[in-house]
């Protein structure tokens, strides 16, 4: 586009279903329980996308990402008809990035292979953990037997891999979470999100820690358990691309990702999920219904949308600097002047948090784990 972002448009699905809720989760998600309107979702989706690939016609499709929820709990088929429609609603020449996050549980040779057959190259694995302890702390219903049995299956199965871990756990030492990683890396995956768990106030665990049931690690540990992350990976040939993505090579990077945090437009389909599309010029905002029942009618109404918001200029800058200063290429250094930033900036890169390169602004090693202060210096 003019002002530098991706041409084509993203697909994003947010299949809603957990068979379990994680007690740190706040995504939009419910308990899987035989619900009986699962086909009618997946009905109700491809309405959704035909009518949203309607309002983008004539751009190209860049990527699908199905997330959740648990979106290896979909059937195969419905993955592939939507994989089929939006191809057809939104043609390219171009090789598109599929990817579907799928947990451990889920890993049936005749499950996957389906997924494979339906269109998907890129699989991202919810571990979280390789430790049975720290599994069943985070609430996870697989072990790490589990695990390594998915990772292995998926390897088999899908060109592109991608693992999730959770890190700064309560009493999780700098050599327990090093050598968990250095056993993880054997297992021959080519990208992996290492988040450290964030304690949300409407989860369980928020509801726990306020009733001082465990204490997470404070900010020196988590600072010794970041730095010991990046030198993990950094030594076995991940590059952090992102702040919490790492990938050996290019080609392993999310590329749908990558879509998402350059401000790329992309389509949200499914209860709760988010989109960013431009519309009449206006970089616009919008947010599916959360409950499930209220999004069938919507979809069945023609108004699938909670929040529609068509962002300011300002406002969508803001947004991008916000994303793409987590990324290792940054943004371009227009967007600063954008958000009224330009001294602040300044004095970030004369503290060496920041750096400039080719018109481009970038996060530096020093920056990057204090990122979230150096965001606020910019934008306040």
């Amino acid at each position: 586009m003019a002002d530098g972002r991706p041409q084509g448009v993203a697909l994003y699905v947010h299949w809603p279903y957990c068979a379990r809720i994680c007690p740190y989760c706040d995504f939009n998600v419910v308990r899987e329980r035989g619900q009986t309107e699962q086909p009618a979702l997946a009905d109700a989706m491809l309405t959704d996308l035909e009518r949203q690939a309607a309002m983008v016609a004539g751009r190209p499709l860049a990527s699908i990402f199905f997330g959740g929820g648990t979106p290896s709990l979909m059937r195969p088929e419905w993955v592939g008809r939507i994989v089929e429609a939006a191809h057809r609603l939104l043609p390219t020449t171009a090789p598109v990035e599929i990817t579907l996050e799928a947990n451990p549980t889920d890993a049936e040779a005749d499950r996957f292979a389906g997924f494979a057959a339906a269109g998907v190259q890129r699989l991202s694995i919810g571990v979280q953990a390789f430790d049975d302890a720290d599994l069943r702390f985070l609430g996870r219903n697989h072990d790490a037997a589990e695990a390594m049995r998915a990772v292995d299956l998926a390897g088999r199965l899908f060109p592109r891999l991608s693992i999730d871990l959770i890190y700064a756990l309560p009493g999780q030492t700098v050599a327990a979470w090093i050598e968990a990683l250095e056993r993880a890396m054997t297992l021959g995956f080519e990208h992996v999100s290492p988040y450290q768990l964030t304690v949300e106030a409407a989860t369980a665990f928020g509801r726990a820690a306020r009733r001082g049931d465990w204490t997470p690690p404070d900010g020196d540990t988590a600072a010794d358990l970041y730095e010991a992350t990046q030198g993990v990976l950094e030594a076995a040939g991940f590059e952090a691309y992102e702040v919490s993505n790492h990938a050996q090579g290019a080609a392993a990077r999310s590329a749908h990702n990558l879509h998402v945090w350059r401000g790329g437009d992309y389509i949200g389909v499914g209860p709760g999920a988010h989109g960013r599309l431009t519309l009449g010029g206006a970089r616009t905002a919008t947010v599916a219904h959360r409950r499930i029942a209220d999004y069938l009618a919507g979809v069945a109404a023609g108004t699938p949308w909670a929040e529609v918001d068509a962002l300011s200029p300002a406002d969508a800058a803001e947004e991008r600097l916000l994303l793409g200063l987590r990324t290792l290429e940054g943004v371009p250094e227009a967007l600063v002047g954008q958000v009224g930033a330009v001294a602040a900036a300044e004095d970030l890169v004369a503290d060496g948090y920041l750096a400039r390169t080719a018109g481009r602004i970038a996060a530096t090693a020093r920056g990057r784990p204090v990122l979230d202060a150096v965001l606020k210096a910019l934008l306040t």
